[in-house]
Order: C-alpha cells, then sequence, then structure tokens
C-alpha cells in the first residue's frame, strides 16, 4: 500500500514545448514603396533551411528589392524579414549571408586575388589560398588573379563576383541574375558550385530564369508588378507559364 496520501484530484498532464529552429529567411507583410508607388505588395514567406529555391518574374516583379531587404541592404517600407531569427543587416544576420548581385561592384585598385584574401579574412576564414584557386580554376580566370577586376569585361566581372560569393562561410546563398554575362563555362562551373552549396545544407535563393538551374531545384517563386503570383513545385504547369507569361 502507498504511503502517499491519494488526494483523488486528477492527473496533471504536461506538454513537452518542442522547439521548432528558426526559417532560414521568413517575411511577414512584407512590403517596399520607393515613393513613387509598391514595388512589393505584402509579402509573407517562409524558407526551410535548406531549402533550393529559383526565384522568377519579369524585370520590375520585385525580385531584386525582395533579395536587397533580405541581405540588409534596402530598408522594409513596412513588414519584417528575418534571417535564422535575426534582423537582415543585423551582425548576427550578416554571417549566415552571402550575396551576389547582379551589378557587382569591386575596388579599383585591387586585383582579384586580393579581392579574395580580402573577403576570407574579414569573414574569419584563415585557409582561403586553395579554395580561392579552384574557384577561380572551376571559372576559368585563374590567370587573371593578379589583374584588376575592375576593368574586367561583363562576363569576367561576373566570375570574379562568384568567386567572391563563395570563398566566405553563408548559410544563405543569394544570387540575382548569375548567369547573365556568362559563357558555356562559366554556365556550367556556376551550376556546379550552386549544387555544391546545396549538398553542403545552404538555402539557395537565386533569381534567375536559366532552365538548367530551374531544372534542379523543387521550389519556385514567382512575382509579378510586386505581387506573388506562384509559390510551388518548379514541375507545376503554373510555374512553367509564369515562366512563359508576357510582361
Amino acid at each position: 500500500m502507498s504511503r502517499h496520501r491519494n488526494t483523488g484530484s486528477p492527473r496533471e498532464v504536461h506538454e513537452e514545448r518542442v522547439d521548432r529552429p528558426p526559417s532560414a529567411v521568413h517575411t511577414h507583410n512584407l512590403a517596399k514603396d520607393y515613393g513613387d508607388g509598391p514595388v512589393l505588395l505584402p509579402l509573407d514567406l517562409d524558407v526551410a533551411p535548406g531549402e533550393k529555391i529559383a526565384l522568377i518574374g519579369h524585370n520590375g516583379s520585385g525580385k531584386t528589392t525582395l533579395l536587397r531587404m533580405i541581405a540588409g541592404l534596402l530598408d522594409v517600407s513596412s513588414g519584417s524579414i528575418s534571417v535564422f531569427g535575426h534582423a537582415p543587416g543585423s551582425i548576427e544576420a550578416r554571417r549566415h549571408v552571402s550575396y551576389l548581385s547582379d551589378t557587382p561592384v569591386f575596388y579599383d585598385d585591387l586585383s582579384v586575388w586580393e579581392h579574395l584574401d580580402y573577403t576570407a579574412r574579414l569573414h574569419g576564414v584563415a585557409e582561403w589560398e586553395q579554395d580561392a584557386a579552384d574557384l577561380l580554376g572551376q571559372l576559368g580566370i585563374y590567370e587573371r588573379a593578379d589583374d584588376l577586376p575592375s576593368r574586367f569585361s561583363r562576363g569576367l566581372k561576373q566570375k570574379a563576383a562568384i568567386a567572391l560569393a563563395l570563398i566566405r562561410p553563408f548559410d544563405v546563398l543569394l544570387v540575382d541574375e548569375p548567369f547573365v554575362g556568362l559563357d558555356a563555362t562559366g554556365r556550367d562551373a556556376l551550376l556546379a558550385m550552386l549544387d555544391v552549396a546545396g549538398e553542403r545544407g545552404a538555402t539557395l535563393l537565386v533569381a534567375t530564369h536559366e532552365p538548367s538551374f530551374l531544372e534542379r531545384v523543387p521550389r519556385v517563386i514567382a512575382l509579378r508588378n510586386g505581387t506573388l503570383v506562384f509559390d510551388g513545385p518548379a514541375q507545376d504547369e503554373s510555374a512553367k507559364a509564369w515562366l512563359h507569361s508576357p510582361s
């Protein structure tokens, strides 16, 4: 017989609380207005860690604006963004995010190799030289390592920018029209590099209409005139329709 008195009260049931890991990228009612009209209408978006997403839409659809706000380069007009639970542009968020712009900018007096050195050390990468050499070799510009990228052609600038985006550690890779200006060697190299980044668990959000990349991703997000018009599987007929729809 139990030595403890039974009070007859109901047995309490305690549910264990399970904390979900934060989304890689989460937006709530996110909007942007430059003053002469909305560029991005209120957008709710959730991107899980490790997801690979193609962002499609015609010029002016809001793709670049969205990526730049996630990267912390543009202030939001309303709503909110978080990157692994942190505000975009914060030190914590910047540790997670690497951003490859569609219009890369370089220092006038630094060579490609010096840019890689600066970027790697800025992000605490001590042993970066072999990775840098491998990246440049894959992109076909290893012989141009000592040249100034500020004087490169559009395609060579894009290749140098790709190497800079990938030399640093990241959990989220934001890429804006990376295939524009690339030759076949550069395109194939970039596709392989994106595959490797995805295999390593990085979250990829890539604005592009490149068919070879669209075939590789399970999810497509389509914007039109600042509005989300599709969010679903890349193989969905609606995704293909929005991809080929007139502006």
